[in-house]
């Protein structure tokens, strides 16, 4: 069986310079559909069972986050559930996986993806459940469907926000909200059934379908990176943001949350709105609560490693959470997840993984109460 390289599926992307051989697959990562950046890879190998193969992404060195191949391995799987990490090195300039696939089919992401079905089985679930209504938003430059599960009783007194996915290739948000939905309408779960008591949850878990299903890292279809976009959102351009900043001005918000994963921290840790000439002590008192309560319910978040102080530009309330800060005064975090591991507490086989991300979301419901109760 020859060589074959493909993409053509859900988040796929890569473009084939020549695989003549196993030992001689050169590559370039493909840019994102309508923005020059370039980082996210996902394809699929086939033919080369039992063969060493030497895969060198070519064009590594002209990534957008270049410094994320450092200390990085690749994903892979055989049946797209199981994902493991496989040899990668990174010279400066070429990044290569050495890796002998055990099977003729084998698929290589940046990180494991998060497919548009689950997202589509993650919204069915979790309507199923008698304290969730799923809402319709709009739809998306390429049409799809902006859906929003709210959770809990809409009159209650706090309202909380948590988005995922602005930049579609951090799928490791998608990964952490299933989990915290899983945890929240467990009836067996403790803190979920006294978050559902104490407020009413607005949840987003793909703010970009677009970019998601185009394969992207960080824009929609129309180029916009999302996260720069909440100033001045428009329907054109960036309709994700400004159909959820609407609701949000309906609904209001308590506590704000948007996740993402960081190409080259090897850290869980949350960025806030310091850099706001507006930010208050209060503000930065819920910030650190929040941080220190988060510790004690996961060892996997800590607040030593981070994006530290940042001065206030004109690009700063373009952005998600710093933008909810100045427009509602409330707790507002951007929640950084790791694309490589936790080098706090590393895992060889995995890495940091969708399930690892999945049982963080689980235990940010223990902060998210702690915070609801402090605001009384």
């Amino acid at each position: 069986m020859s060589i074959k390289i493909s993409s053509q599926f859900d988040a796929g992307a890569i473009e084939v310079v020549s695989a003549t051989s196993a030992n001689a697959i050169d590559l370039n990562i493909r840019k994102d559909s309508h923005a020059d950046i370039t980082q996210w890879f996902y394809f699929r190998l086939q033919g080369a069972q039992g063969e060493p193969c030497t895969i060198r992404f070519l064009n590594a060195g002209q990534a957008a986050y270049p410094a994320g191949w450092e200390g990085y391995d690749a994903m892979a799987s055989y049946d797209r559930v199981n994902w493991f990490r496989v040899p990668t090195a990174f010279d400066g300039q070429v990044m290569t996986i050495t890796h002998t696939p055990g099977m003729d089919s084998v698929y290589y992401a940046y990180f494991e993806p998060y497919s548009w079905e689950r997202h589509l089985e993650l919204l069915d679930r979790a309507q199923m459940s008698e304290h969730v209504r799923l809402v319709d938003l709009g739809s998306t430059v390429d049409g799809r469907d902006l859906n929003m599960l709210v959770i809990g009783d809409p009159e209650a007194k706090k309202k909380v926000w948590v988005i995922a996915r602005q930049h579609p290739g951090e799928t490791m948000a998608e990964w952490f909200v299933e989990g915290m939905l899983d945890a929240l309408l467990d009836p067996a779960d403790a803190f979920g059934r006294q978050v559902l008591k104490e407020c009413v949850m607005y949840v987003v878990p793909n703010m970009n379908p677009d970019g998601s299903f185009r394969g992207n890292l960080r824009t929609n279809a129309a180029g916009a990176n999302l996260n720069r976009e909440w100033n001045t959102p428009t329907m054109e351009r960036s309709p994700e943001v400004f159909l959820v900043k609407n609701k949000m001005k309906e609904t209001g918000c308590d506590l704000f949350l948007d996740v993402h994963g960081d190409e080259g921290l090897p850290y869980v840790f949350v960025a806030g709105s310091g850099a706001l000439p507006t930010f208050t002590a209060e503000q930065a008192a819920a910030e650190k609560k929040f941080s220190d309560d988060f510790k004690i319910a996961s060892p996997d978040f800590q607040d030593v490693h981070g994006y530290g102080e940042s001065p206030y530009t004109e690009e700063t309330i373009t952005m998600g959470s710093p933008h909810i800060t100045h427009a509602f005064g409330c707790l507002s975090l951007t929640l950084e997840l790791p694309f490589k591991d936790n080098a706090n507490d590393p895992d060889a086989q995995t890495g940091w993984d969708g399930a690892r991300s999945a049982r963080l979301g689980a235990a940010v419901l223990q902060p998210i109460l702690q915070s609801l109760r402090a605001t009384k």
